[in-house]
C-alpha cells in the first residue's frame, strides 16, 4: 500500500492500520534480506580467516625449515633442490595470502627487500615508450613534457638476454599543474625485473627440460647475468599460483567429455623437515583418444589411494579407461563405467611368451593382434562407422578369443603363470570389451600412458618433489606445457604469451588462454 504524505490526514483508522501493517511487513522483509547478506559475509570472512590461518602456519613452518635445516643429513644436490622448493613455496603462499587479504602484508612486520643489482650494462637495450593517449589537459591546455621515468625489465629469448627499458614520459599542464603519465604496464610479478619471456624460459626449462633451478642459475651466470636460485624459485612460486586458474579451467574441460583416460606413476617426495623420502603419486587424466579435445591434467597426490581419483572426478559420470588398479573400483560402484585396457592384457601374454615361449601365450597374442588390426582400420573413421566395423569384425574375434581362453583355462593348473595371465583377461572381460559397444571408446589406455611418459623421464633429473605444494605446482605447469605440445604449440611461445596477457585478462574469458583455444597475440 503506497500512500502520499499529504493524503495521510484523510485516511480512516482501518486504512492507517493497514498502512502500518504493510510498513512493518516491508521492514521485516528488509531485515531478513540484510540478515542473509550479513550471514553470507560472515561465512566468507570465516572462510578467508581459516584460509589465512592455514597459509600463515604453513609459511611459518617453511621459514623455520629454511633457516633451521643444519641438522638435516642431505647431500649437495638434495640441499640445492630443497632450497629452491622452499623458496618457491614461500613465494607461492605469500602470493595466495596477498590475493585473499592484501592488507595482511601491511599488518605484519615489514619485509626486508634485498637491494636489486643493476642489470649488466653490456646487455642490449630495447626502448619501449609509454605515452598518454592524449597530451591535452582536461582544462583544455596543451601538456608539456617535463621528464620521464625509466624502469628496466630483463627479457630472454632462447640464447639471448636483452633489457627492456620502459620509458614513461611525464606531461604537465602549465595552467592547472596537472601531471599526466602513462600507467605502468601490468606484469605477472609486480615491480619485478623479469618479462613474460624470461619467466616462460625458466618454467619450460624446469618443467619441460627438467633443469633444476640451481643448474639454470649456472647457465644464466655464464651468459653474464646473475640470477640467484632463490630469486628464480620465487618467480616459479608466483607463476604457479597465477597459472592455477588455467589448470582448473582445463580440468573442467576434460571432465565435460564422456570418456576419460586415467593412469598414475610413483614420484618420490621429500618433506623439508624430514630427510627421508616417501612414495607419492602423480595421476594423469585426459579426454578419450577419439575426442576432439587434446589435453592432459596431472594431479600430484601424497599416495595412491583411490580417494584421490574420486576427488578429482567429483560428480563426473562417464566411461573411465584405466588399468586394473583397485583404487578405481569404488568409482565404478558409484556409476562410472569401467573401460579396460587391452594392452595390459596383451602385456601379460607377451611377457609369458618372451620368458617361456608358451604356445598358449603366443596364440593369445595372435588373437589380440587381430583386434588391433581392426583398430588401425577404424582409427580415423566416425564414431558410428567405427562401431559398425567393430561389431562386424572385432566382436566375432573377441567372442572366439574368450571361448578359446575358457577352454585353455580348464586345462591349466591353478597358480601357474599361464593361469594367471588367462585369469587376468577372463575376470576383466566385460571391461576389456567395452569398446565393442561404444565407438567413442579406445581399445586401450595407451593414450594416457604416452602422456605420463615425460614424467618418468624427468624423475631422473629432478630426483624428487620437495613438498606436496611443490609437487602440485609442478603438476599444474606440466599440465599446460604438455597440453600445449599436444596442440602443436611451442611451450615457450605459449607460456610467454599467456603470462603477458594474464594480468589484464578477464577471469570470465580464461578459457581463451587454454592450449587448445589459444591464439598468439597479433603484433
Amino acid at each position: 500500500m503506497v500512500v502520499a504524505l499529504e493524503s495521510l490526514p484523510s485516511l480512516n483508522a482501518e486504512q492507517l492500520r493497514e498502512l502500518v501493517q504493510d510498513l512493518i511487513a516491508k521492514m521485516a522483509l528488509q531485515n531478513q534480506q540484510h540478515a542473509g547478506v550479513i550471514a553470507a559475509k560472515d561465512s566468507d570472512i570465516l572462510y578467508r580467516q581459516a584460509k589465512i590461518d592455514k597459509l600463515t602456519h604453513e609459511l611459518s613452518t617453511l621459514k623455520r625449515w629454511k633457516f633451521g635445516r643444519s641438522s638435516e643429513q642431505l647431500n649437495g644436490t638434495q640441499i640445492s633442490l630443497i632450497e629452491e622448493t622452499i623458496d618457491a613455496d614461500i613465494a607461492a603462499i605469500e602470493e595466495e595470502l596477498n590475493a585473499i587479504a592484501p592488507v595482511a602484508k601491511t599488518e605484519s612486520a615489514p619485509r626486508q627487500q634485498p637491494k636489486r643489482t643493476a642489470l649488466p650494462a653490456g646487455l642490449a637495450r630495447v626502448d619501449i615508450h609509454h605515452e598518454p593517449d592524449s597530451t591535452t589537459c582536461q582544462c583544455g591546455c596543451q601538456l608539456k613534457r617535463i621528464g620521464e621515468d625509466v624502469s628496466e625489465k630483463l627479457d630472454y629469448t632462447p640464447g639471448v638476454f636483452t633489457v627492456e627499458q620502459h620509458i614513461r614520459g611525464k606531461w604537465a599542464c602549465s595552467q592547472c599543474e596537472t601531471l599526466t603519465q602513462a600507467p605502468v604496464p601490468a606484469q605477472i610479478i609486480d615491480k619485478g625485473i623479469p618479462t613474460a619471456g624470461l619467466l616462460a624460459q625458466v618454467l619450460v626449462a624446469k618443467f619441460s627440460d627438467h633443469l633444476p633451478l640451481y643448474r639454470q642459475e649456472h647457465i644464466f651466470g655464464r651468459a653474464g647475468v646473475a640470477l640467484p636460485r632463490s630469486t628464480l624459485a620465487q618467480w616459479v612460486g608466483i607463476c604457479g599460483v597465477q597459472l592455477q586458474p588455467l589448470v582448473d579451467a582445463l580440468k573442467a574441460q576434460i571432465l565435460s567429455h564422456s570418456v576419460v583416460h586415467a593412469d598414475e606413476t610413483p614420484v618420490q617426495m621429500l618433506k623439508p623437515g624430514n630427510k627421508k623420502t616417501h612414495r607419492s603419486y602423480l595421476w594423469a587424466y585426459a579426454p578419450g583418444a577419439f575426442e576432439d579435445l587434446k589435453a592432459v591434467v596431472y594431479d600430484f597426490c601424497e599416495s595412491r589411494a583411490g580417494e584421490h581419483c574420486r576427488t578429482f572426478l567429483g560428480e563426473w559420470r562417464g566411461s573411465l579407461v584405466c588399468d586394473d588398479y583397485a583404487g578405481y573400483k569404488a568409482g565404478f560402484a558409484s556409476g562410472i563405467t569401467e573401460a579396460g585396457c587391452m594392452a595390459h592384457s596383451r602385456r601379460k601374454f607377451f611377457d609369458l611368451h618372451a620368458s617361456s615361449k608358451s604356445q598358449i601365450a603366443g596364440q593369445a597374442c595372435a588373437y589380440i593382434s587381430q583386434l588391433y588390426d581392426v583398430e588401425r582400420e577404424v582409427k580415423h573413421l566416425s564414431v558410428d562407422e567405427r562401431l559398425q566395423i567393430r561389431q562386424a569384425k572385432s566382436k566375432p574375434l573377441a567372442n572366439a578369443f574368450q571361448e578359446w581362453m575358457l577352454l585353455q583355462r580348464q586345462k591349466i593348473t591353478d597358480g601357474s603363470a599361464t593361469a594367471k595371465a588367462l585369469d587376468y583377461s577372463l575376470k576383466r572381460w566385460g571391461a576389456l570389451t567395452q569398446f565393442l559397444d561404444d565407438g567413442q571408446l579406445p581399445i586401450d589406455n595407451n593414450w594416457i600412458e604416452n602422456q605420463i611418459r615425460p614424467i618418468a623421464i624427468g624423475r631422473n633429473n629432478w630426483l624428487f618433489a620437495g613438498s606436496l605444494r611443490a609437487g602440485q605446482r609442478s603438476a599444474a605447469v606440466m599440465s599446460l606445457i604438455q597440453s600445449a605440445k599436444l596442440n602443436g604449440h611451442d611451450p615457450y611461445a605459449y607460456l610467454k604469451d599467456v603470462l603477458a596477457r594474464l594480468p589484464t585478462h578477464k577471469n570470465s574469458q580464461i578459457e581463451e588462454l587454454l592450449p587448445h583455444r589459444w591464439q598468439p597475440t597479433r603484433t
